[in-house]
This record gives C-alpha cells, structure tokens and sequence, in this order.
C-alpha cells in the first residue's frame, strides 16, 4: 500500500496472505475502508490449526475480528464496523475507516482466460464487482502473491503488495555499521580534539558536522596520510561531539580469537563487536564466504572456554530446506536440528585442529568443543529464559520480525545474541530483503549503545567460491 497526504479514500480488498502475513494489518490502513471477500474468512479457517507462525496468525486475526463485531447487528455489520486499534499496543496506529464484508452476492463476469473457480479467481471476481458498484471510491487489491497481483492488472484491476511491513523502501539504505571520513576529518574535527588513554586503550574526542550522522557502535575509518580506525562510543548530539576509541587490530597474528585472525577491515570491526562484553546485541550481514558463522564460533568459543564469560554457546536456525522437504527427522531434538547445522559442524572442524595433536587430540578437542556447544530449535524457545549464554542466530533473513523480537527477549542478565544472515538468500514465502526480521533489527538497534552491525562484503571462503560469487 503506497499513498500521500493527498489520496483520495480508498477501498482496500485484502488477500488471504496479508492478514496470514500481519494480523494487525487491518489497523494499517489509515483513514481508508477494508473489505473482506467472503473466501478470504474461508481460507483462514481453513488456516487456523497448528503451531506454525502462520496459524497463530491466523488466530490473531479471528480474534480481531471478533472483537470488531461484538454486540453488532447484521445491519450494522453490513454498513461496515469502525475500525479501532483499542486492543493493540501500538499507539501509532489510529485507522479511522470501516470494515466490510461480503454479506450478499456480488455479481461480477472474469474473463473466459480465467477458468475455474479458485480462491484467486474469487477474490479477482468480487474486487471486480465492487469496483463496478463502488464507482465513487477507488478499489485496490493487495496481496502477497505476485501472481495474483499480475492477473489483477490483465483484467484492469489495480493491485499492491502489502508495504506496512517493509522497514526501508530500498535495501541500499540500511546501515552498514560502518562510514569511511573524507580527506580533510582532521581539518574540520579536530581544532577541539582531546585524547587521552585509560588502561590500555585510546581514546578522542572529537567535535564537527559528521558527528550528527554517527551511530553508537559505528565504525568510522580513514585511510593514506593520519589513518584512524576507531568506533563511535558516546555522542553529545547538541554540542555536534563524540567519543571515539581506537579498535583492536584483530588482523595481527599475536591477537587472535581461538586461532582466528581478520582477513579485512569489516571481520576486523566484526570481530570487536563479537569481543566485547558491553554489546549485547551483534548483527552480521553478509555474502556467502564472507566470515559470519566462523567469526561468531571463534569470538563464542573464546569467551565461553578462556574467559568464561558465558556459560555455554547456543545455536539455531530456521529450518527452511533449499530444495523439497526431506520429511520428519528421527530422534532428540538435537538430533533432529543436526542437519541443519552443517555450517556449525564445518566451522567447527576449522577451529578445532590441533597441530601435532593426533587424532586422539583433535578428538578429545572436538569434544570439549561440542559439550559447551548446544543446538536448539527455533520451535521451543517461547517462553525460555537464557541467563549468561552466547547465543548464534544462524540464517536469520529467514525470521519475521515478530519471530525476530520473540527469540531476542529470551535473553536474560548476561547474555549475548548475534544475528547472522544473508537477505540476499531468503527461502520465507512472502519474506524480501525490506521485510525481513533481519533488516526490521538492524533498522531498530542502530541508536542503542549496546548493540552493533556490520555488513561484510568480502569473500574469503576460497578463490573458486570468491569467483562463483561475484560472476554465477
């Protein structure tokens, strides 16, 4: 749904998907009118079993519509019900048009190029016929489905996707974690410049126009003659000053983690964000080969067997295959979540190789390793409290936002979470880059002073994967 100030009201026919998608999408329609095909009610009681994030959905939106209905009459139920956000949380959200539903036939003819009587075809019909009888308002169909948006335009309809749950209208624009200073920083930042160093580190603070465009946790760099590589600690917004800190260089071999060096500038700043114990909140966004996953274990494994900041590493993912399902998977729930954890277990044999230790070393290695190391399923973590762990959200494009907000507060004292995924490689029907829980985090946690991201655009898997990368 796109609209300005100065659209005229509209009649919105809602797809199944939608309300399956965003049960509060009833409420986001501002002053505008809702209208309910007869087909769509069919297709979410159809909808409502089960323990999936759709079928809870679903419930949500029954009850929403119960609510709307409750102690009205068939008369003013026709007329259309006032829409009222009375029992949502959200306060920004202030519809002021009407739900309707379809109460009586509605004659309408589709096209003899659309055969059958499918779902599709049924909403396609009934948006016709109200576009015929509502000729004062313009109708607009929004759905999900590509498809059934492109045969909406075949036979004149205007159709939409849904966009109240896009965090961005362009991907590009989502932080970085990250700015490169031009030339002349000192010139215009540094005529009140203090530093000072305090048990070990260094820091600046430094006062100018840029600093009005700066994050907590954000990385700023500058390269050739006066370099600087610091992350952005405090910002003083009305006094145009902050407090910068030089990184650590995690790209020397005498300052690894678990063995691990940074291979460019953005694992580097990754794995300062990874180290330190004041973020509690990490996001990594990044290609395929770029780092995530063995960045995370090696910062995880470090923290949890050398420092004992955190009293074990927990793992999870979405199960979302790539090709067709291969079925119900037998055993514990570990058992179950390990396939799908191949990128733990190759990472793993990484980071687990002992020069000259034998194999009876890099066994016994190996065990230590995978007894601090649990897998869980995304199904059972509702309710749950983690208290002192380092928790890796792997594949995390794949998360709504709602899923996204129910597993980051299972985190309790002590804990840290890190998100790691590739929106480029999103397997949720009905999921895209703008709408992912993913981006909907990183969008969200940028002004907090204990969380950070960094995007990672380097391949360094293997030449042959760098080049399969960038020219398949």
């Amino acid at each position: 749904m796109s609209e300005t100030p100065e659209d005229p009201k509209r009649l919105f026919v809602l797809d199944t998907n939608v309300l399956m998608h965003d049960p509060t999408a009833l409420f986001r329609f501002k002053e505008h009118d809702i209208f309910l095909p007869m087909v769509v009610l069919e297709e979410l009681d159809r909808g409502k079993k089960g323990v999936s994030e759709v079928a809870r959905n679903v419930r949500q939106v029954s009850r929403f519509i119960d609510e709307l209905m409750s102690g009205a009459t068939h008369e003013q139920i026709a007329a259309g019900l006032p829409l009222q956000a009375e029992s949502l949380s959200e306060s920004t959200l202030a519809p002021s048009g009407r739900l309707f539903f379809q109460t009586r036939n509605l004659t309408s003819r589709l096209p003899d190029s659309l055969p059958g009587s499918t779902p599709d075809n049924d909403i396609l019909a009934t948006a016709q016929a109200l576009k015929t009888e509502w000729s004062d308002l313009p109708v607009t169909l929004v759905s999900k489905d590509i498809n059934l948006r492109i045969k909406a335009a075949v036979i004149g309809l205007h159709a939409e996707d849904y966009y109240n749950d896009q965090v961005l209208d362009d991907v590009s624009l989502l932080f970085s974690g990250m700015t490169e200073l031009p030339a002349d920083f000192w010139e215009t930042h540094g005529a009140k410049m203090d530093s000072w160093q305090e048990s070990g580190r260094t820091y600046y603070r430094v006062t100018g126009p840029l600093v009005s465009e700066w994050q907590p946790n954000q990385f700023v760099y500058r390269e050739g003659e006066n370099p600087l590589s610091a992350i952005v600690l405090e910002i003083d917004q009305p006094n145009e000053s902050a407090v910068i800190e030089l990184v650590d260089d995690y790209m020397t071999p005498r300052h690894s983690v678990w063995g691990i060096n940074a291979r460019n500038r953005e694992q580097n700043y990754a794995l300062n964000l990874l180290m330190d114990p004041e973020v509690d909140f990490v996001s990594l966004l990044g290609a395929a080969g770029t780092g995530k996953t063995l960045l995370a274990l090696a910062a995880g494994l470090a923290q949890t067997l050398e420092d004992n900041t955190y009293k074990e590493i927990i793992m999870t993912r979405v199960t979302v295959p790539v090709g067709e399902d291969i079925g119900f998977l037998p055993g514990t729930e570990e058992e179950k979540m390990t396939p799908w954890m191949g990128a733990l277990m190759d990472n793993l044999e990484v980071l687990a190789k002992s020069e000259g230790a034998g194999d009876w070393g890099r066994a016994a290695t190996n065990d230590v390793l995978t007894s601090r190391i649990k897998i869980r399923s995304l199904n059972f973590m509702r309710g749950r409290t983690f208290l002192n762990r380092y928790i890796i959200l792997d594949e995390a494009q794949n998360l709504t936002s709602k899923q996204m907000k129910t597993l980051v507060t299972r985190a309790g004292p002590g804990t840290k979470v890190v998100a790691l995924g590739n929106i480029a490689q999103i397997d949720t029907p009905y999921l895209t880059e703008t709408s992912s829980g993913l981006t909907y985090v990183v969008d969200r946690f940028r002004n907090w002073t204990h969380s950070g991201h960094i995007t990672l655009t380097r391949g360094e898997r293997s030449r042959l994967a760098d080049y399969a990368s960038n020219h398949l």
